[in-house]
């Protein structure tokens, strides 16, 4: 089982650079930050923990730049992963994205995890010109766009979001096949689409029992004809008993939060999960 934290960045807190860098310390295997470029403050999407236009924390509004967060990271660190749970790549151009996400593999040596998500909040969608009934298909042209403008000297592509002739695009990722993990609640349809266009998952937080979905998710990967396993990363906690129930499913790595205090708070709380997990 592998270990990585998450840090829901925002402007008060612990910095991600030095966050970044005591996970590395303290043995963790990756660092995890969110995304939102801005909260509309009328919205009809519902958050999916409260159910309604409540939002269960203020650090929504403030959240930080993930891309640039990461850069800092890679500047203080050598080799914890560099991950995103999860960024919002429609809210984004995705030639200029593309070449963000492969920039900072290339200065990182190839340590960078794009962790999608579709988007709940999708009156921020609308503001960035995607359709909240268009979110599943424009983020797969977002994804086959960009591994184009990663992988093809020449790279092209026509779509109903995204399109530009023949272009060069560099630097390319270090990594041959950039990894992306989708993380959306544990439905049909998501797993569906991740086998189809990614290559593992990132339960939701508060999702709790994950052993259906987990089951459903392996299912679905077999029945696209994907060969081996999707790679599984867990929002959860990190018990004793808890690991070998989630190593037992297949799940790959389990992700915890990073309390939401200061810099003394926020560092006692790495060292003290790092001794205990490594």
């Amino acid at each position: 089982m592998r270990f990585g934290v998450v840090l829901f960045s925002s402007d008060r807190g612990i910095r991600p650079a030095v966050c970044a860098k005591a996970a590395e310390d303290a043995g963790f295997h990756s660092f995890y930050v969110p995304e939102h470029t801005h909260i509309p403050v009328r919205r009809d999407a519902a958050h999916p923990r409260t159910g309604g236009a409540e939002l269960p924390d203020d650090r929504y509004l403030r959240t930080l730049d993930p891309w640039v967060c990461l850069g800092a990271a890679a500047a203080v660190t050598s080799t914890i992963r560099l991950a995103t749970a999860v960024a919002l790549p429609v809210e984004s151009d995705p030639i200029t994205l593309a070449k963000t996400i492969a920039t900072l593999d290339f200065l990182s040596g190839g340590r960078v995890t794009l962790g999608a998500g579709f988007g709940w909040n999708t009156d921020e969608l609308a503001d960035h010109g995607i359709p909240g009934r268009y979110r599943y298909t424009a983020l797969r042209e977002y994804l086959e766009a960009m591994r184009a403008l990663w992988t093809c000297d020449v790279a092209s592509y026509q779509g109903k979001f995204v399109s530009f002739g023949d272009s060069w695009a560099y630097p390319k990722p270090v990594q041959a096949s950039l990894p992306v993990l989708v993380g959306a609640g544990g439905t049909e349809r998501t797993f569906d689409w991740i086998a189809a266009h990614a290559d593992g998952w990132i339960t939701t937080p508060g999702e709790g029992d994950v052993d259906g979905s987990v089951r459903l998710l392996l299912e679905r990967w077999a029945k696209a004809g994907r060969a081996g396993k999707p790679y599984i990363v867990a929002l959860d906690r990190a018990t004793p008993e808890r690991i070998e129930h989630l190593a037992g499913l297949g799940v790959d790595e389990i992700v915890i939060g990073v309390p939401d205090g200061d810099e003394p708070t926020a560092l006692a709380y790495l060292s003290k999960m790092g001794s205990r997990l490594h």
